[in-house]
């Protein structure tokens, strides 16, 4: 008999991964096998012992609200698009010009919930393409009503004596210089009841000796969520940080430096569910946050590992 831990039962991909490169690219969700899960939710038949997966059904939480979503083609960004689209929410979105294939699946995700979507290729490490992005929000939707800060990068480096600044430097522009331009030209134009939501990470609070800059921005993304918190809140804007943990997305296989083959195993026995997490299980939280279900919540922020780590 094994000592191995079983794991879990679970409708969603956990242990048939196949190895798979991206490596270089900007990831695309097309080319991921197994598919992720950007929509349906886990349930469990009236005994626990059989589960499965059913579609995500809003219930108007977001109703005619405006939404502008950074990196929002694929992953955790495709996720919460679709959710707030079925939650009422017309998205603008901001993607990569070499993400186009990824972009226009989530258009036609958002436009078949019977919301209005808006794609923007623009690079976020600009910040003229910061204002750009709020400029055309506006002109378009004429509020804003949440923005979600999500775009990221990484690339691997297992010795600091190799690490290459130039990337460091291009990995903080994306993952946290452009949040604070997103911030800068979006909150003139919130109102009482506005949020924020910043993608932060696991590696915030284990980091990670691989992913030592990614890792680093990560651990700013909380310390900005708390301090814009505290001066947004006089003015009734909440801002708050999902903190995800091993999720399946073109960010893994599109990683400099990470193998393919460690792809089959991405996930596997690495937290107490022993799985990767699907973009929709992430997804819920971004939709708690903005909605009036987290009116209560700022400088906050919710960690969705799957056990990997826990805040006591």
């Amino acid at each position: 008999m094994s000592d191995k831990p079983q794991a879990p039962p679970t409708a969603y991909p956990a242990s048939e991964l196949e190895p798979q490169n991206q490596e270089g690219g900007k990831g695309l969700d097309s080319k991921m096998t197994p598919s992720a899960n950007w929509t349906q939710l886990e349930y469990w038949d009236d005994e626990g012992k059989a589960p499965y997966l059913k579609e995500y059904e809003g219930r108007g939480l977001l109703k005619d609200k405006a939404v502008i979503i950074t990196g929002g083609d694929s992953g955790i960004g495709r996720a919460v698009a679709v959710l707030m689209a079925r939650e009422g929410a017309d998205v603008t979105f901001v993607y990569l010009p070499e993400e186009e294939e990824d972009a226009q699946w989530t258009k036609a995700a958002i436009e078949k919930a019977g919301r209005q979507a808006q794609p923007l290729a623009l690079d976020v490490t600009k910040e003229e393409n910061c204002k750009k992005i709020i400029d055309a929000h506006m002109s378009k939707f004429g509020k804003l009503s949440v923005l979600v800060n999500n775009a990221a990068m990484q690339e691997m480096c297992e010795d600091i004596s190799n690490i290459d600044l130039a990337v460091t430097e291009k990995t903080f522009r994306t993952n946290i210089l452009a949040m604070f331009a997103m911030a800068k030209y979006a909150v003139p134009h919130m109102k009482r009841g506005s949020s924020i939501l910043n993608s932060s990470s696991v590696a915030a609070y284990m980091s990670n000796p691989t992913l030592l800059d990614y890792a680093s921005t990560k651990g700013s993304i909380v310390t900005f969520t708390r301090g814009l918190a505290q001066q947004l809140a006089p003015k009734g804007i909440r801002v708050n940080s999902v903190a995800p943990g091993i999720i399946w997305t073109p960010l893994q296989p599109a990683t400099k430096g990470n193998p393919s083959e460690a792809m089959s195993a991405l996930g596997v026995a690495q937290a107490p569910l022993q799985r990767p997490g699907m973009p929709v299980e992430v997804a819920t939280a971004y939709v708690h946050l903005a909605s009036p279900l987290g009116s209560y919540c700022t400088g906050e922020t919710i960690h969705v590992t799957g056990g990997l780590e826990m805040q006591g």
